[in-house]
């Protein structure tokens, strides 16, 4: 069994590979970061619902993605932009707007993992953790 590195660039290839196949849903080893950016995708629209499984391990969380009526998901890219080797902080003032606001920018940030506009909010900064659109 091997250890990945980067937890959130796992879990972002796996939903990619999950609409690349064109599957209804897909699981993915739950943390509680991994809970909070699912909470956030299902929030804003691009996946349709999730559940937590629970079992004698770290549990998992089962992502039901969004399609539209001819197949298209609603998720069109999924970038990470915070890795490990390379943290990107922001302030309040440098938030990136993703898309042209078509887009969210997600960011974990000392009041938890929220979007970009809810920490323009709420004035306050953070690692960028991901952009969806």
């Amino acid at each position: 069994m091997s250890k990945t590195t980067d937890p959130i660039a796992d879990y972002l290839t796996r939903i990619r590979n999950a609409i690349h196949a064109r599957h209804r849903r897909v699981d993915i080893p739950a943390s509680r970061l991994k809970r909070d950016i699912t909470r956030i995708l299902v929030k804003e629209g691009f996946i349709q619902d999730y559940l937590n499984i629970e079992d004698d391990k770290q549990g998992m969380i089962r992502i039901f993605l969004k399609y539209d009526r001819q197949g298209n998901s609603s998720i069109t890219r999924l970038q990470r932009v915070s890795r490990p080797g390379l943290r990107r902080y922001v302030s309040v003032d440098e938030i990136p707007r993703v898309r042209a606001g078509l887009g969210v920018a997600v960011l974990s940030t000392p009041k938890g993992v929220i979007t970009g506009k809810r920490a323009k909010k709420e004035n306050v900064g953070g690692e960028v953790l991901l952009f969806v659109w």
